[in-house]
């Protein structure tokens, strides 16, 4: 049977999908991930010289040392003083699991002078943290 128009008898259920809060809900969330995606990589600002080199695979976290433009060291987040340096390498150095260094990123502004750089290299070697990278940024002209 064919229901009339004037509404007697059964109509047929509705099989519609509203898709628009499931839309708003994503539109939202992608701008929240877009929005906290930059802050979860903030660390201390550093001008970055531009390297081809391809990016290394890291199975474990390594200590990032940084020096920025004006000359101040950090170890991860926390700056660090000319005076307490040796003593917190080497107590980076000692907590490595199975005598193995932990890797060392470095990342160091591009206007410090080299001698900056090979004091902090010295330190490094002292500590016996040997497993040195430097960090750059993306260089596009290939």
């Amino acid at each position: 049977m064919v229901p009339s128009k004037r509404g007697r008898g059964r109509s047929a259920p509705m099989a519609d999908i509203n898709v628009t809060p499931l839309v708003d809900v994503m539109l939202v969330l992608l701008i929240i991930f877009m929005v906290t995606a930059p802050l979860l990589t903030a660390g201390v600002p550093v001008n970055l010289p531009d390297s081809r080199a391809h990016p290394l695979d890291q199975a474990d976290k390594p200590v990032q040392v940084s020096l920025d433009a004006t000359g101040r060291l950090f170890i991860d987040k926390d700056e660090v003083g000319e005076a307490a340096l040796p003593d917190r390498l080497e107590a980076l150095a000692a907590r490595a699991p199975l005598g193995l260094p932990p890797q060392v990123m470095l990342r160091i502004d591009r206007t410090l002078p080299f001698d900056r750089v090979a004091r902090l290299m010295g330190e490094l070697n002292r500590a016996g943290l040997n497993r040195v990278a430097f960090v750059t940024g993306v260089d596009d002209r290939r």
